[in-house]
């Protein structure tokens, strides 16, 4: 059924905010380095020869989740006294760099401390957007928050990924490109997925929870899970609420990185 004009419209304007909220094609970040940070819930993430992902390109390097993993999100809302948490399952199994590069933040504590810096609820209900790394400088102006992406410290360069799909009865993922076919993982109420910029592969830290079903977002940015337990916690995030902690709890072995 082909959407009325208004209602058309609607979908540009919502699909340009997420495009817009993601990384920039600048690699500036804040001046304060993210730190890492190990728990007793994690263990070291193991290591994996570079020949896994030079096959595919844009990956040698990168963090790999083989397998599926656990993060609890703390999260502080406004006047709410207590920290609330969101349980959300991660699937490296159909989305192995997205996920893995997500775990990858997730242990090293990327997230925790900074703000939803997006939240678009209407004209209906789009999305809760964060994870932009510069909000850890609380000099950072937060109108500029939405810009910034993950430097890695030991290049002293935005990590970025590329954009992976894995289409319905697929082997494989598809990498650097935008599809046409319905996707394993898409964008359901609830679900977890990277925002970028216009270039596909632009994804660095930003995330996103959609709170209705987006199906127009599908083969267009990558879903790599969903929230299991918590979701009406997500629905009443509003702009400027934090991440108190982001902590794996289940499958941290599964995580894989290049020596």
């Amino acid at each position: 059924m082909r959407l009325k004009f208004p209602q058309f419209f609607v979908v540009l304007l919502m699909i340009g905010s997420l495009t817009l909220g993601g990384c920039t094609g600048s690699t500036t970040s804040s001046n304060s380095s993210p730190t890492a940070t190990t728990t007793s819930a994690t263990t070291s993430a193991q290591t994996v020869p570079e020949t896994v992902s030079e096959s595919i390109p844009g990956t040698k390097g990168l963090p790999r989740l083989e397998g599926k993993a656990t993060v609890v999100m703390t999260v502080k809302r406004g006047e709410v006294v207590n920290p609330q948490s969101i349980t959300i399952e991660i699937d490296g199994t159909n989305a192995p760099i997205t996920a893995g590069n997500f775990v990858d933040l997730v242990q090293k504590g990327v997230y925790d401390g900074l703000a939803f810096h997006r939240v678009v609820r209407e004209p209906q209900p789009f999305v809760v957007q964060g994870g932009d790394p510069q909000g850890k400088d609380p000099k950072f102006p937060e109108n500029r928050l939405g810009t910034g992406g993950f430097i890695d410290p030991k290049t002293g360069n935005e990590r970025r990924i590329p954009l992976e799909i894995k289409p319905k009865g697929a082997k494989e993922p598809i990498y650097s490109k935008t599809i046409t076919e319905k996707p394993v993982l898409q964008h359901k109420q609830g679900a977890i997925a990277m925002a970028r910029s216009q270039p596909t592969d632009s994804a660095s830290a930003q995330f996103y929870f959609p709170l209705a079903d987006l199906s127009f977002l599908d083969g267009n940015y990558a879903v790599f899970g969903n929230v299991t337990k918590g979701f009406e916690v997500v629905n009443k995030i509003e702009q400027g609420d934090r991440i108190v902690s982001a902590k794996v709890t289940q499958g941290a072995e599964n995580l894989k990185t290049a020596p």
